[in-house]
């Protein structure tokens, strides 16, 4: 099985830390490989360009990729997502210059060039908006264009808006917002694969779902059980445990780790002792 994942770009690493918390490691001998075993017996990393994988996964070279909900739109790739990511967030953008002094897509009234790498979305969004333009495919870097008088404003993705704003230029219409996508091929429940790829799915959602989680144990005496079990959050019910020889309870349950601390003082209060916060690796269900 063949898994499609960027090999240079913002999704790069991580994807592949995603896939380490995952438990599939490239074994990486050589930079320049484009194939990498992985520690998963007949699984295969695949490194190519983040806007190819859609078409490598629909043509079946790969089984499964991870790439940008971005991508997978622009591509026009007839590829199933399975997964959506939590990470990779950014925003697809009409972006103009501040010295045009406005606001919004309507205000624009005269037909301009619009530099992206983002054709089809593009040309889509401006059909939807009956906006009069121009678009001028690149490759590489859009913020730049406008300066050099190669387009009047771009359609790119942004993360933090730094870079329009070092550039001269500020969004004013949201096309899109994109993250990474677990995509696969159509076929892929037909496929000789399907057990494996099934697994590997498995193994992804509870890496997903552990993200931001604590597993929380402690101990508490009989008296105060009710109590704290009240408190507590838990994804069905505390897991409880009679400890030997004592009047007291181990009591388990898992955590989303922003609630931790008012968790921690509210059990603690509630008369909890011998507190302890562990990581969870995945949470499979």
């Amino acid at each position: 099985m063949k898994i499609a994942i960027p090999n240079k770009g913002r999704l790069k690493d991580p994807v592949l830390q995603f896939l380490y918390s995952v438990g599939v490691k490239g074994n990486f001998s050589d930079d320049r490989a484009l194939i990498i075993p992985t520690n998963w017996e007949g699984v295969q990393l695949v490194m190519v360009r983040t806007e190819d994988i859609p078409s490598i996964v629909e043509s079946g070279a790969s089984e499964i990729g991870i790439t940008g909900h971005d991508y997978v739109l622009e591509s026009n790739a007839d590829v199933e997502e399975l997964i959506k990511l939590d990470f990779g967030k950014s925003k697809i953008v009409l972006a103009v210059p501040v010295s045009w002094n406005i606001d919004r897509v309507e205000e624009i009234k005269h037909e301009i060039r619009i530099a992206t790498k983002y054709y089809n979305i593009a040309k889509q969004y401006l059909e939807k908006k009956n906006l009069k333009a121009k678009i001028v495919k690149i490759s590489g870097a859009a913020e730049v264009m406008p300066s050099l008088g190669a387009a009047d404003a771009i359609i790119d993705v942004m993360s933090t808006g730094t870079t329009l704003k070092l550039h001269g230029l500020k969004p004013i219409d949201v096309i899109l917002e994109s993250s990474a996508v677990v995509i696969a091929n159509r076929n892929w429940v037909k496929s000789e694969e399907a057990d494996k790829i099934n697994l590997l799915l498995t193994m992804m959602k509870g890496a997903l779902m552990a993200r931001n989680k604590k597993m929380v144990f402690m101990n508490v005496p009989d008296d105060k059980l009710d109590k704290v079990i009240s408190s507590l959050p838990a994804m069905l019910s505390p897991t409880l445990s009679k400890l030997a020889r004592s009047d007291a309870w181990e009591v388990i349950t898992v955590v989303d780790e922003d609630l931790l601390p008012e968790v921690i003082a509210k059990v603690k209060a509630n008369g909890a002792m011998d507190i302890v916060v562990v990581d969870i690796e995945k949470v499979v269900k």
